[in-house]
């Protein structure tokens, strides 16, 4: 994405001024965007907290996502329901449910693929079959 900062703007933050103009960004997003030098201005790295003067070129570069592996583990599972097109867990408090930020296995859905193998393709890739929660 690219933006020209208009005189109108002058005196924002730039971090602000993307999260009003960048919907599908939220504020951290954009922080570590900045800090790893996807958000250019006037082709030169910058600051969440650059103060806008107006005229700027802002390059916004959003890298793919990195889809995450998700292996099959054999790990305890609580199993209160199963059929052939059905499983109903009591999971554990400390069991993480999907991949994510620092957590690479021991989920759920490792789990799960190793005890059925198979799962549906709803979810995508790090959350294959997973409905969520139904205790409230």
């Amino acid at each position: 994405m690219k933006f020209t900062i208009s005189s109108e703007n002058a005196g924002e933050r730039l971090d602000r001024y993307l999260a009003k103009h960048c919907a599908d960004l939220s504020r951290s997003q954009i922080k570590h965007l900045i800090e790893a030098g996807d958000i250019l201005s006037n082709s030169k790295p910058t600051k969440a907290s650059q103060v806008l003067k107006g005229g700027e070129e802002i390059l916004v570069k959003v890298p793919p996502p990195i889809a995450m592996a998700t292996l099959p583990e054999d790990l305890p599972l609580h199993i209160l329901y199963e059929d052939p097109e059905l499983i109903v867990l009591n999971k554990d408090a400390e069991m993480v449910v999907h991949l994510g930020a620092g957590v690479k296995d021991g989920t759920v859905v490792n789990a799960l693929l190793h005890h059925c193998r198979v799962l549906s393709g709803i979810g995508g890739v790090a959350r294959p079959g997973i409905v969520h929660r139904l205790d409230k």
